[in-house]
């Protein structure tokens, strides 16, 4: 068994190439070898949000706290509220984050997966135009 204790593990600010807004990342990784696993607790304040990108594995977000506004390319933006699962297939190019209403803490488990980021979601698309 591994103990990945939330207040031993460093929290870092997000890296402004890859996100859009403000939000504090603490990382959990190699949690699992097989498949390789890595988690991610990330907090984003209202508005914040990732760029768009794709995974090259599955990536489950499990909202912890507030509201995650999510889509996926070609569809509408949506929302899940805390206790929700949002399960992102390999090759999904999406981009998740904060409501613009407050803000928002997932945890982000990469299975297998390795991600490649792409443009900052624009206002227009975040308000779902």
């Amino acid at each position: 068994m591994k103990l990945f204790t939330l207040g031993a593990l460093d929290s870092e600010a997000s890296d402004p190439d890859t996100f859009v807004g403000s939000a504090r990342l603490t990382r959990m990784n190699g949690v699992t070898s097989s498949p390789p696993t890595n988690v991610y607790r990330v907090a984003f304040e209202a508005g914040a949000r990732t760029n768009w990108h794709t995974h090259s594995g599955y990536q489950l977000l499990q909202v912890l706290e507030g509201v995650c506004r999510f889509q996926k390319a070609g569809e509408s933006v949506r929302e899940a509220a805390a206790g929700d699962l949002v399960a992102i297939a390999p090759e999904e190019r999406h981009w998740h984050g904060a409501s613009p209403d407050g803000p928002m803490t997932h945890i982000a488990i990469n299975l297998d997966a390795t991600t490649s980021w792409f443009d900052p979601v624009s206002d227009d698309d975040y308000a779902g135009g």
